[in-house]
C-alpha cells in the first residue's frame, strides 16, 4: 500500500508530520493508495476539496493534530500501513452549490459539511425556500439559513440546534440561524435527493452571503442546493471509534 501525506500548516501537525517520514516512505498523492491527513478537522476537509479536484479521489485516513479531531483518528506514529488495512470505511457525498449573484455571476462549489446562507449587515435577511420546484416558505426573516449533510450535521448545524443525522440517513437537514418569523419555525428533514433553493428577497437592502464549506460568495441572489452523487469520498477510521459511532455519541453528549 502506497501512501502519501498532507500535513496542515501548524506547528503540532509539522512537527508529527517530520517524525512519520522518518519512519515510513511516502509518496506523491497522485501515486497514492491512501492519503494520511495531519491536522485537524477543516484541514481534512481542504484536503477532501483538494481530493474533488481529481476524477478519482484518492481514500483519506485523518489523524488528529488538530483541535477538536471529529472527522479525525487519533494520532500514533506506530502501525500506520496496518491500521490503514484494519480501518472502517465510510463513503460520502457533497452537497453541490450553485450561487447567482445581484450581479449575475454564477459560483458552483461542493460542499461536504453544509451550505450556509448568512445575512451580511445588522438587517434580517429575507429568504424564500423552496424544495423541488415548490415554495414551501414563501418570506424566512431570520440570521441566515443552512443545508447540512449528515457528515456536517455535528457541526454548524447542532450550533444552530439543527438535528443530528445518522451517517447512513438518507436525508439533509434544513435548519434556521436565529429565525425571527416564523418564530417557532425549526427547520426540516428533507430526502437527500432534494432539491433545494433559496430567493434572497431584498437582495440591496439586506445582501447575503452563501457558504460552501470554506468558500463565501457575497451578495447573492438565488441559491440552488442538491446532492452531488457523482462525487464518492472515502474516509478511513478506526473500526474502534468510527464515524457513525461518534455521531451517535453526540447524542447523547451532554
Amino acid at each position: 500500500m502506497k501512501l502519501a501525506l498532507m500535513v496542515s500548516d501548524s506547528h503540532v501537525a509539522r512537527a508529527a508530520g517530520d517524525r512519520l517520514r522518518e519512519q515510513h516512505g511516502f509518496v506523491p498523492v497522485g501515486e497514492a493508495d491512501v492519503v494520511v491527513a495531519l491536522g485537524g478537522d477543516g484541514f481534512l476537509l481542504h484536503c477532501l476539496h483538494e481530493a474533488m479536484r481529481h476524477a478519482d479521489p484518492k481514500p483519506m485516513f485523518g489523524m488528529n493534530r488538530g483541535t477538536v479531531g471529529f472527522l479525525m483518528n487519533d494520532f500514533r506514529e506506530g502501525a500506520l500501513h496496518e491500521r490503514i488495512a484494519a480501518a472502517k470505511t465510510f463513503v460520502l457525498h457533497p452537497l453541490q452549490m450553485t450561487a447567482t449573484t445581484a450581479s449575475g455571476s454564477i459560483v458552483t462549489s461542493p460542499a461536504i459539511n453544509e451550505v450556509s446562507l448568512l445575512r451580511e449587515t445588522r438587517q434580517a435577511a429575507k429568504i424564500g425556500i423552496a424544495i423541488d420546484g415548490k415554495t414551501r416558505m414563501e418570506e424566512l426573516i431570520c440570521d441566515g439559513v443552512l443545508v447540512a449533510t449528515p457528515a456536517g450535521s455535528t457541526a454548524y448545524n447542532l450550533s444552530a440546534n439543527g438535528p443530528i443525522l445518522p451517517l447512513e440517513a438518507e436525508l439533509l437537514a434544513l435548519t434556521p440561524i436565529s429565525p425571527f418569523r416564523p418564530r417557532r419555525w425549526r427547520g426540516a428533514l428533507l430526502p437527500a435527493a432534494s432539491q433545494i433553493e433559496f430567493e434572497v428577497r431584498e437582495a440591496k437592502k439586506r445582501p447575503v452571503s452563501a457558504v460552501a464549506d470554506q468558500l463565501e460568495v457575497r451578495d447573492v441572489a438565488h441559491v440552488k442546493v442538491e446532492m452531488d452523487r457523482s462525487i464518492s469520498l472515502e474516509l478511513l477510521f478506526d473500526p474502534e471509534y468510527a464515524l457513525d459511532d461518534r455521531i451517535s455519541l453526540e447524542q447523547f453528549a451532554s
